[in-house]
């Protein structure tokens, strides 16, 4: 089975956003050469506790400094941009890296209505366009006008283009990237009570031969179960805080353990087929993600995590290597 890491460049209490940015390339590295088949770049705006606003800046670092790794957005807010603007982007990037970029699209807002507002500086209109957008940027990715596009010059001249993966959390989502015979990203970690559905419906309605599906999952990995739920417990608080409008960075694994401890659990009473976080032991998560690989068919998890201190983090993703038996890559330094 094929893994990857969804990073959203968290910023950790006590740290910097620069240094968030620096973690992300650290991560990064590990990742290449543990045999993470690709690594996505989230993109958010005014929240305090992510760093990362810009992919397309991020990508091209991320990929000179890794051999193998495709390298790509999870994802591009399409709403907010001109669609020629992305697609010569990313035809830029393809070309300097050709064959390891991926083009993930997202229609989520990303950031407060004030910020989503300044983002559409020039049309600062709450409409949703997004499905005209989509269809231009496809156009002029590829060259393609014949869907009624004004036919122009996009630049530069490349051999081939990044795949346009849509990217989801809905069994609408799901339809739309089947009947484009888009590849599609589930986000399991925002809806789980939806996986199934959304998967089935995206493999029985697909429009074409070739339907590539990857779901993105929150991953805790770590030697003991209360570790794993101590590292947990940062992101069960930011998620407690965000629901309650507080965007804070990142908190301390303890102190985050503490104040949950004194009120209601954030994922009290959810019950779903899977855990909306896979945390535990390494053959605990191996088991979660086996039984949602043989259950549902998927060949790809797309992993996520918030976890205060960037060595634990770095140490979840190795220890997940280690439980899906990836194959590692050479490491650059040496090459």
């Amino acid at each position: 089975m094929k893994l990857s890491v969804l990073d959203q460049s968290t910023v950790a209490e006590g740290t910097s956003p620069a240094q968030a940015l620096h973690n992300t390339i650290e991560l990064a590295r590990l990742a290449d050469r543990l045999g993470y088949e690709r690594y996505w770049v989230a993109e958010h705006h005014g929240i305090p506790s992510h760093a990362g606003p810009a992919p397309e800046i991020l990508i091209p670092r991320i990929a000179a400094e890794t051999t193998g790794i495709r390298v790509g957005s999870g994802g591009v807010l399409l709403p907010y941009y001109s669609p020629l603007k992305v697609a010569e982007v990313f035809r830029v990037l393809e070309a300097l890296h050709p064959g390891r970029i991926d083009l993930g699209i997202g229609r989520a807002g990303g950031a407060s209505p004030a910020e989503a507002r300044a983002m559409r500086w020039d049309d600062p209109r709450d409409v949703d366009d997004f499905d005209d957008k989509l269809a231009a940027l496809r156009a002029y990715l590829h060259e393609d006008f014949s869907a009624g596009q004004t036919p122009i010059t996009v630049m530069p001249r490349v051999p081939s283009v990044p795949p346009v993966w849509l990217l989801g959390s809905s069994v609408r989502s799901a339809v739309a990237a089947a009947r484009l015979g888009l590849p599609y990203a589930y986000a399991h970690f925002i809806n789980p009570e939806s996986t199934r559905e959304a998967v089935e419906a995206y493999t029985k309605t697909f429009a074409g031969s070739n339907p590539r599906l990857i779901v993105g999952v929150g991953v805790y990995v770590a030697d003991t179960e209360a570790r794993s739920q101590r590292l947990l417990a940062s992101h069960l608080l930011v998620r407690k805080r965000l629901f309650a409008g507080d965007i804070r960075a990142i908190p301390p694994a303890d102190e985050a353990a503490a104040e949950l401890a004194r009120g209601r659990h954030p994922l009290a009473g959810e019950v779903t087929e899977w855990p909306r976080y896979f945390a535990g032991p390494p053959e605990r998560v191996r088991g979660l993600i086996e039984s949602l690989r043989d259950e549902l068919g998927v060949t790809e998890l797309i992993a996520m995590n918030m976890i205060h201190d960037h060595g634990d983090r770095l140490r979840c993703y190795q220890l997940l290597a280690e439980a899906l038996e990836l194959t590692s890559r050479a490491d650059p330094a040496t090459l």
